[in-house]
């Protein structure tokens, strides 16, 4: 008999770190005995979801006892108008996650391996290993880099390329960092990865951007068929409970995820409710308007403590505290505000912080500045 169940996992698994999520409102006030705790920790949208969407929730919550769409067809039409792509280019998933395992599934093995950059979003290695396909990082831009601080680099990611490599992950913007690629910039890296090689560009802040640096997902589908686009309702949609996301890509690819997709992988709640929010234009809006007001505050703040931080495109910003990054989260924590410790992506000095309402990013200034002193 095995001494362990852990034995009998794959070599992948048995190596695995679980993700660690942020810590939950109700875990800390539970812990710690306090009350009007806030979360600033896991990018998710102060604002919350659209009216729109929690109408269509009402609406269909009644009609839970049948199963949803497997193919989740309205969703899917309602994706493909919004990107101007066909029907046959949409795979939904149990939010973007569930997508980026897909690929991983049915495109790597052991002799395989996947191309992300250093401090990268860290599901990447989590279904990489999985797989017991290998992990190849690319450096990314060093601290002191004049435009983009840890972000990726595109010829480091070239370099790390081989003749093993299946797939090649890019977050633009990226999490934790909050750094981009400019469209030309990507444009430029995906026209030299062979067509073999998967490339997965990971959206899920793009909502976020500037208008001008937004990639022109349609017309790169048609000119790169190796692309997957990978987008979510959980960051400015505001439907992170719900779990819903998408991936969109050449025909062929979507063809090939939907054969590793399980039947109901997208609930009916969360089909209704993205579809309603993507009528609600107003709403992003508004969400997009916060988070920019938000982050110049942060910004302004951080300069006049003389704390540098990362630029970001993202709902969230990255601080360096200029101590123990791990340390000064549990004192905050102490204060009731939650934020996100990312020495787990080698960046042991920084916090990660949601860019939140103006009270709650004045909560989390006024208890930094307590913790700090």
């Amino acid at each position: 008999m095995a001494q362990s169940f852990l034995e009998l996992a794959t070599k992948g698994v048995q190596q695995l770190t679980p993700y660690q999520p942020g810590k939950p409102i109700e875990e800390l006030e539970r812990e710690l005995g306090i009350s009007n705790v806030i979360k600033l920790a896991s990018n998710e949208n102060p604002l919350g979801p659209s009216p729109l969407a929690l109408k269509a929730i009402e609406t269909i919550v009644s009609s839970i006892n049948y199963y949803p769409d497997g193919a989740g067809f309205a969703l899917s039409k309602k994706l493909a108008e919004k990107h101007q792509v066909d029907v046959s280019n949409i795979t939904l998933g149990n939010g973007s996650n569930d997508i980026l395992e897909l690929i991983t599934r049915a495109f790597l093995t052991p002799q395989h391996s996947a191309v992300f950059s250093e401090h990268s979003f860290a599901v990447y290695p989590i279904v990489v290993q999985a797989v017991g396909a290998k992990a190849n990082v690319a450096s990314a831009f060093p601290l002191n880099h004049e435009s983009m601080p840890l972000g990726h680099d595109p010829d480091a990611i070239l370099s790390r390329i081989d003749k093993t490599t299946r797939i090649v992950f890019i977050a633009n913007p990226n999490n934790p960092t909050g750094t981009w690629l400019t469209p030309f910039v990507l444009e430029e890296l995906f026209g030299k990865i062979d067509d073999d090689v998967i490339i997965v560009l990971d959206l899920a802040y793009t909502e976020y951007m500037d208008k001008a640096i937004r990639p022109p997902i349609g017309q790169w589908l048609k000119k790169f068929p190796n692309l997957v686009v990978t987008q979510t309702f959980s960051k400015v949609y505001a439907l992170a409970g719900l779990r819903i996301g998408y991936s969109i890509s050449n025909p062929e690819i979507a063809d090939i995820l939907n054969r590793v997709r399980q039947p109901f992988n997208t609930n009916l709640i969360a089909q209704s409710a993205a579809i309603a929010s993507l009528d609600d234009i107003d709403h992003v809006s508004k969400s997009v308007a916060m988070n920019n007001t938000g982050k110049t505050y942060l910004q302004n703040v951080f300069k006049e403590m003389g704390l540098s931080y990362l630029p970001t495109m993202g709902n969230f910003i990255s601080v360096n505290v200029k101590q123990d990054g791990m340390a000064l989260y549990q004192k905050l924590l102490a204060q009731g505000v939650i934020v996100r410790p990312v020495a787990n992506y080698a960046m042991p000095e920084f916090l990660r912080i949601t860019i939140g309402t103006q009270q709650q990013n004045q909560r989390f200034i006024d208890a930094l500045k307590q913790c700090i002193s």
